[in-house]
């Protein structure tokens, strides 16, 4: 049975490599010019850390990155690596940021405090749990407002003079969700860390961010790793890094979930309770897994989304750069059919 696993394991490695092969000399032939390569980094939370890793990698191959799509984390990995940020000063970012308070706007002046009010905001060891609602806040959904991370992003962002994601090196959207239609929404313009915030916003968790009259949550919700999205910037290649552990399976139909989606369209959120009842991420994640040219899946099995730290953070970045360094060769072969372009 093991021999036979093996054995379908190289085959589709082999497989993959003629494909690669294929669609670059088709390329070529089309276009008259190099194949454009598109990244695209998934989320899964404190596990961003291991997309560091295989990009120190990707940096390594010398391949030219032209476009890039990120979810949830993947979203900041990306968002800031298209600002110009290399894998190094991300590896700093990621080991030497104190996640936690960062992650829940906790405030350390007040951290050994049972009970301190504040400016109207009400905090629990520094951890703010009531407050007066700011422009833009929408009540009910989530305790995090996401104040300091919007801070990182956007101090980040301007010290390399691109604040907006229009504004990037290199070209870049991040996906979120529109919470009462569950739509996908691929934002592309406006402040950068205003995209990462709506594209982490996990419901119940973080406050959504309400734009252009829509509520955007958690990316992931429909698109944790958004092939299709980076394809339809101009990516002929795919460079795909998947953080998702865990299979998923959609739900079977039945009467109950009718009647369940019935109900959410009285309530004007039909569209949420449909997501719940047919779960269309899960097909979307396998299809963009068959879509990508290299695909690259470090095994985290103990971490999940919560797992911050600085020695999470380091083993989670030397796990990335070790699976990264299995598709070696592909890599190498792939840099060199562009140079020969």
């Amino acid at each position: 049975m093991l021999q036979r696993c093996c054995f379908f394991r190289i085959f589709a490695t082999e497989m993959r490599r003629i494909a690669l092969f294929i669609l670059l000399w088709s390329c070529l032939s089309a276009q008259g010019a190099r194949p454009k390569v598109g990244l695209v980094l998934g989320g899964g939370g404190a596990k961003g850390a291991a997309e560091v890793g295989v990009l120190k990698v990707i940096e390594r191959s010398g391949i030219p990155i032209d476009y890039i799509a990120g979810t949830s984390i993947g979203a900041i990995v990306g968002g800031l690596y298209a600002a110009g940020y290399t894998a190094a000063e991300l590896d700093t970012m990621f080991c030497k940021q104190e996640w936690l308070s960062l992650l829940t706007d906790r405030h350390n002046d007040y951290s050994s405090e049972p009970y301190k009010v504040k400016d109207g905001i009400t905090y629990i060891f520094g951890f703010p749990v009531m407050g007066d609602l700011k422009a833009g806040d929408i009540g009910g959904f989530g305790l995090i407002r996401g104040e300091q991370v919007e801070q990182l992003i956007d101090s980040m962002a301007n010290a390399k003079k691109c604040p907006n994601v229009d504004e990037l090196k290199i070209p870049f959207r991040c996906v979120a969700s529109d919470f009462r239609s569950a739509s996908e929404v691929i934002i592309k313009n406006g402040r950068l860390s205003m995209a990462v915030r709506a594209s982490m916003s996990i419901p119940g968790i973080f406050k959504p961010v309400l734009l252009d009259g829509k509520i955007l949550v958690d990316g992931g919700m429909l698109n944790n790793l958004p092939v299709d999205v980076v394809k339809a910037m101009g990516a002929d290649i795919v460079i795909a890094i998947d953080l998702q552990q865990e299979e998923k399976k959609a739900p079977k139909r039945s009467a109950d979930l009718g009647i369940l989606e019935g109900l959410g369209d009285l309530l004007g959120i039909g569209g949420l309770l449909k997501w719940v009842t047919t779960r269309p991420d899960i097909t979307k994640y396998a299809d963009n897994i068959k879509l990508s040219t290299i695909y690259i899946h470090p095994p985290l099995p103990d971490m999940d989304a919560s797992s911050f730290g600085n020695k999470n953070s380091a083993r989670m970045i030397k796990v990335g750069e070790e699976e990264a360094m299995k598709h070696w060769d592909e890599l190498i072969r792939l840099k060199e059919q562009l140079n020969n372009d």
